[in-house]
């Protein structure tokens, strides 16, 4: 074997993991992004257990843990807490998570009014 012949295999080896990287990144973008719209559905049922018992709205979602609806308060995937707002501009209840730059109003954010609610934003 020459150093040539080396050198291409292991440039070869170089582009097949590369390839590899790009698309387990990609997988995890989404299967975060699917994660949300999940917690996002089983925090809508809490909320609305809470208003059956109480008759209102949490202010908190550590209202929903002293009501012992839920053990722990939710983090998205990316580690931030999901914001509610009842009653909501778009529904009974408005359920976000800022998404991966952790701010929210922005077009990588997971609504519950969303109609792709769990897919990948646009620019994402």
């Amino acid at each position: 074997m020459t150093l040539i012949e080396i050198l291409v295999v292991l440039a070869i080896i170089g582009l097949i993991m590369g390839g590899v990287a790009v698309v387990s990144f990609n997988a995890l973008t989404r299967a975060k992004y699917k994660t949300a719209a999940k917690d996002i559905a089983a925090l809508d049922e809490s909320i609305a257990m809470y208003r059956l018992q109480r008759s209102a709205c949490p202010k908190t979602s550590q209202d929903l843990v002293d009501a012992g609806i839920i053990k722990k308060i939710f983090k998205d995937p990316w580690g931030s807490e999901y914001v509610f707002t009842c009653p909501g501009k778009h529904g009974e209840i408005d359920i976000s998570s800022p998404g991966n730059d952790q701010e929210l109003a922005t077009p990588d954010d997971v609504n519950s009014w969303d109609e792709d609610l769990g897919e990948l934003p646009e620019d994402g």
